[in-house]
């Protein structure tokens, strides 16, 4: 591959040479930009995630977390590549017995910490690809529709655990 002649040092014009690390500064800090803003257009923030380790042969496990949004949002889907389905779910008691069943969409009150915890409304990852072992992480991505109907997709890196992260109280 032969090299730019603007970026050959031997001939290279000072004049050239400015221009092009400008280009570069200036699209790099485009770039930048563009991330920040697509991190901030989620406008919800999650706190204490984590997905509970799987066994060989273990098919599904749940995901957990806290979500803050800024404003009136509903959280519409959840995926991930190491799970051939994932959904939202609640668990809860109806009598005697507990029950869990997917949810089409979790309401998430503007200021308001809405907790997905075992027991509760969690991310079920089902299908699982491979078994998801501790220390490790499995990326998840949260869809979100705000009130005026506009889509933010928020992804995460979430660490795996055989028990919920401990609490620091300082």
């Amino acid at each position: 591959m032969k090299n730019h002649p603007d970026m050959n040092p031997k001939s290279t014009n000072p004049t050239k040479l400015a221009s092009v690390l400008r280009n570069v500064s200036i699209t790099s800090t485009l770039v930048l930009c563009s991330w920040i803003a697509l991190a901030q257009t989620a406008a919800v923030k999650v706190e204490g995630a984590w997905a509970r380790a799987t066994v060989q042969g273990q098919k599904g496990t749940g995901a957990f977390m806290s979500l803050t949004a800024k404003q009136g949002t509903t959280l519409v889907g959840v995926s991930s590549p190491m799970a051939g389905v994932a959904e939202v779910h609640e668990m809860k008691m109806e009598g005697d017995i507990m029950k869990m069943r997917a949810l089409p969409l979790l309401e998430l009150p503007a200021g308001q910490k809405v907790d997905l915890k075992p027991g509760g409304y969690h991310v079920m990852l089902m299908d699982l690809k491979a078994p998801l072992l501790k220390d490790s992480t499995v990326p998840v991505t949260l869809l979100f529709k705000d009130a005026k109907g506009v889509q933010s997709k928020l992804e995460l890196i979430v660490p795996v655990a055989a028990t919920p992260p401990a609490l620091h109280k300082h």
